[in-house]
């Protein structure tokens, strides 16, 4: 197997929508993610990457950052989601999606790129750490309908 980072394509969805199913737990129409990754593909200020065998043609994870601007710190990029199969894990890729992102921040000028992990994701925790990532603060998430 030969891996290597592409950014993702309208015709990812599927595999998009299947990782956000299975490795995070997110249920939402296949339709839904297929839209959305329409529109996300179309910013600028975003970027889907994914990690796929290119002998296979297999995709088996995928990243989605953003801008993160503020008034009160630097640049920087936000990762939204990071998915890889369960089946795949250890073997390297999703530090290859996080690099992917690191790349494109360095390239805009960013001074970090940030996230954040529910508190139940400890497997998760543990990477980010691995990947030298470290826990700025704890904070309650809050979000209304409109």
């Amino acid at each position: 197997m030969r891996w290597s980072v592409r950014p993702a394509r309208p015709e990812d969805a599927a595999v998009i929508h299947r990782l956000n199913r299975e490795a995070l737990g997110y249920e939402c129409p296949p339709e839904a993610v297929a839209a959305q990754l329409e529109r996300v593909l179309k910013r600028p200020a975003d970027r889907v990457f994914v990690v796929w065998d290119e002998d296979a043609g297999h995709v088996a994870g995928f990243v989605h950052a953003a801008d993160y601007e503020t008034l009160h710190a630097g640049s920087m990029k936000n990762i939204l989601s990071l998915a890889v199969e369960n089946d795949r894990r250890g073997l390297g890729l999703g530090r290859m999606l996080v690099e992917a992102v690191e790349t494109w921040a360095r390239a805009d000028g960013c001074e970090a790129v940030r996230l954040v992990s529910s508190f139940g994701r400890t497997h998760a925790h543990g990477f980010y750490l691995h990947c030298g990532y470290r826990l700025r603060k704890e904070q309650k998430n809050f979000i209304k309908a409109i």
